[in-house]
Parts: structure tokens; C-alpha cells; sequence
């Protein structure tokens, strides 16, 4: 079986990674997630992805030296609307904001991945439009409740309950989910690193 050393806390991508056939560990990468004044969407989830992949490289290093035994790899996806950023909500009331104002609307998810090999670091943005039908203030009340939104970007999450708000769907289902599989694998087989035997 192939390792992955993956700098994320996401249970999700911990899941697509384990269902491509990867061992994963998981390493810390603890990094100031402020977006900067005027910052496009893609390009502050690029930064994050960047930024996390780096500060999991200093920090291994730092313990062990040398390079990392296995590839690394980060992620980051954020929702936009209008390339207003939408991030994880603080609180209730902020969550029914963002799902109100995705009411009814097509949005954009941009997952940005980066692995690091051997002292490189190769990283792309994937980007989806989600078009969410429109909601009733209970039907948002109600998705509150279910504890779902808060640590969501945009207030949802696409593979669980908040998918039945998605009407359509251009782009990357495991992309929306955090981890679009068709870019990570694309990145790690240019590596010249072991991907699912099928794909060629």
C-alpha cells in the first residue's frame, strides 16, 4: 500500500485518499487562514494551500531533517459568491447569512492541492459551480440545527445533508467534498509517484 503524509484535519480527504488505495498520516500545519484585503478566491486558496504545505515541511524538518519519507500533501477549499469569500461560519446567525445569500444562486468551490516530493512543491486550483435551489428560512433553520454547516466552508457540506440543496453540479463532486481526485492523482503521478493501478 502507498503512504501519504497529509497536513489536514479533514475526515473527508482522509476518506478519498484511503479510498485511492493510500496509507495516511496525518501532520500538523497550523497557519493564519485571514484572507487579505482584496484577495481573489483563487488565489487565497492557492496561498493556504501553499502556506500549510510549507509550514508541514518546516515543521518536519525541524523534528527529523531531511526530506519527508513520503509525499506530502495539503488542500484547501473555499466558497465563493460573487468572489466574495465564504468561509467557515463563526456562528449560527452567520450560517443562515451565507446559506441565504447562496439561495437560489450559482456559486464557486475552488480547492486548491499542493504535494511536496523530495524538496518540490507542485500545487493546482480546481474550481466547480454549484447551483443551489432556493431555500426557505425553515429549510435553513432546520439545516442549522443539524449541526452540520459550522465547519463547513459556505454553511454546507455537498456529500452530506446540504446536498439536497444542489440543483446542479459543473466541476468536481470529491472537489466540493475537499479533495478533487482527478487533480490529485494528475499531481502525484507527475512526481512519477504511484497512483491507483488503473489509471493511466
Amino acid at each position: 500500500m502507498n503512504s501519504i503524509y497529509l497536513a489536514s484535519g479533514s475526515p473527508r480527504r482522509r476518506e478519498i485518499l484511503e479510498n485511492l488505495g493510500y496509507r495516511v498520516e496525518r501532520l500538523a500545519a497550523e497557519i493564519d487562514e485571514t484572507p487579505q484585503a482584496g484577495e481573489a478566491a483563487a488565489d487565497y486558496v492557492r496561498r493556504m494551500a501553499e502556506e500549510k504545505n510549507a509550514a508541514a515541511v518546516a515543521a518536519w524538518q525541524a523534528q527529523h531533517g531531511g526530506f519527508p519519507a513520503y509525499p506530502l500533501l495539503t488542500a484547501d477549499t473555499t466558497v465563493a459568491y460573487q468572489n466574495c469569500i465564504l468561509g467557515k461560519p463563526e456562528h449560527e446567525t452567520q450560517a443562515a447569512e451565507m446559506l441565504s445569500l447562496l439561495s437560489g444562486t450559482t456559486h464557486q468551490v475552488l480547492t486548491a492541492v499542493c504535494v511536496y516530493w523530495q524538496g518540490e512543491t507542485r500545487c493546482t486550483v480546481q474550481q466547480s459551480d454549484v447551483a443551489f435551489k432556493p431555500l426557505g428560512k425553515g429549510e435553513i433553520a432546520d439545516y442549522i440545527r443539524s449541526g452540520e454547516p459550522m465547519d463547513k466552508a459556505g454553511a454546507y457540506g455537498i456529500q452530506g445533508l446540504g446536498g439536497v440543496f444542489v440543483e446542479h453540479l459543473q466541476g468536481s463532486f470529491t472537489g466540493v467534498m475537499g479533495l478533487p481526485v482527478f487533480e490529485t492523482v494528475a499531481l502525484l503521478r507527475d512526481f512519477g509517484l504511484n497512483v491507483p493501478p488503473f489509471v493511466r
